[in-house]
């Protein structure tokens, strides 16, 4: 049984990230994956690391569950929406607060850093309300993915990662949302095997 996370980085609980995250987990389910869900935007936490790296912030119950489950999976499913190009700021202020060295990370003096999610696989699905993949990408040189996959993930060992973008989400149709979640279940059954 593959074990999957999916992590929802939009704050709002009716949001269409929502609607992703359950179907992309009703299917994983059903395709015989175990799986676990983060809301980020429901957890119970400070998200501002307030001494920076001076001082360690004790981690909050919220916040030591979601790693417990971070480093359970075997596949992360992260889902957030594009706001200004990058993460909403609750889904920064987690890898702020959680991905710390010595939890998802450590530096070797001398050498590169060393990611301590090896082993790991992900899946990032981003939304946009307002931007098409070809202005993302383009204009704007896919910052947002740049920073999760490369600048977070990665650094933290997490390989074999897959991208998906939707937008703009203002301009799609029911029809067009509903196409959307039928590939969000197949994204499902491929992450399961």
């Amino acid at each position: 049984m593959k074990k999957i996370v999916v992590i929802n980085g939009h704050p709002y609980k009716e949001s269409f990230n929502s609607v992703i995250a359950q179907t992309y987990m009703e299917s994983a389910l059903t395709s015989g994956a175990e799986v676990r869900y983060i809301a980020i935007g429901e957890l119970d936490f400070n998200p501002n690391l307030q001494f920076g790296y001076r001082q360690r912030m004790e981690l909050e119950p919220d916040l030591l569950k979601a790693l417990a489950d971070i480093q359970w999976s075997e596949h992360q499913v992260w889902i957030h929406p594009l706001w200004w190009l990058g993460m909403p700021a609750i889904m920064k202020g987690f890898f702020d607060r959680a991905f710390l060295p010595g939890i998802t990370f450590k530096t070797v003096k001398g050498e590169v850093t060393k990611g301590l999610l090896e082993g790991k696989t992900a899946r990032i699905i981003t939304t946009a309300g307002d931007l098409s993949l070809d202005i993302y990408e383009q204009t704007y040189k896919s910052s947002g993915l740049v920073q999760l996959q490369s600048g977070i993930l990665e650094y933290c060992g997490v390989t074999s990662l897959q991208s998906c973008f939707i937008g703009p989400l203002y301009e799609l149709g029911e029809e067009e949302r509903k196409e959307f979640i039928e590939k969000v279940k197949k994204m499902a059954a491929i992450d399961t095997v």
